[in-house]
């Protein structure tokens, strides 16, 4: 018995439209899910406030700056100098960290209580240690009297890109501490919206207030 060419077609159609239909149903329930998990860690990092206490400004007689850094493996056998360096503007503890890769982030985050001497000098470091500075991390996200260069503890959302020509006005020395921060604050903000799963959504990382 022969089958006709034509039933033969509409088989296949058939089929291919059956195909077409089961994968745009795993398309979307892919897509439903990964919105979901966003939603869960939205509502949980909502619930957990990322923001520390605002702690008050204690004079540097009084506390200690703490400042870590990471460098790249290329400086290992300096590490003493470099740690020396990092410190040389007093009331300042620092703790250096090996890098595994070549290179570390350029991500720099200055708490909102260092002064502004010290924060510059730490700018001046990560550009000879890191190859300059392309990030600043939100104050919020930080202790008031902590620094960090290097480093790759904070999420892209709680951050922002930073041009050489910004980086340039933090390092005026007309600036005072308070002018400093409040610049610092200014390139800081953080976008209420942001791009994930190839969606325009809450930013999970949003705080209800910035330090």
């Amino acid at each position: 018995m022969l089958i006709s060419y034509d039933w033969i077609h509409i088989w296949f159609l058939l089929k291919v439209k059956d195909w077409s239909s089961t994968l745009s149903f795993r398309r979307i329930e892919m897509k439903n899910y990964f919105l979901c998990i966003y939603t869960l860690v939205f509502f949980l990092v909502t619930m957990i406030n990322l923001s520390f206490a605002e702690e008050p400004c204690l004079t540097l007689n009084k506390t200690d700056l703490k400042v870590e850094a990471w460098l790249s493996k290329k400086y290992e056998n300096k590490y003493i100098n470099i740690r020396k360096e990092f410190s040389e503007m007093g009331n300042t503890k620092v703790g250096l960290f090996i890098y595994p890769a070549e290179n570390p982030s350029r991500i720099v985050a200055i708490g909102r209580c260092v002064p502004v001497h010290i924060a510059q000098h730490f700018l001046k470091k990560a550009k000879k240690y890191s190859i300059g500075t392309t990030h600043l991390v939100n104050q919020g996200f930080i202790s008031s009297h902590w620094s960090g260069l290097g480093s790759s503890l904070f999420s892209e959302n709680s951050m922002n890109s930073i041009a050489p020509q910004q980086l340039a006005m933090l390092m005026e020395d007309s600036l005072d501490t308070k002018s400093f921060h409040a610049l610092y604050r200014s390139f800081t903000v953080q976008r209420k919206k942001v791009s994930a799963f190839g969606m325009i959504l809450d930013n999970p990382k949003l705080l209800s207030k910035t330090n």
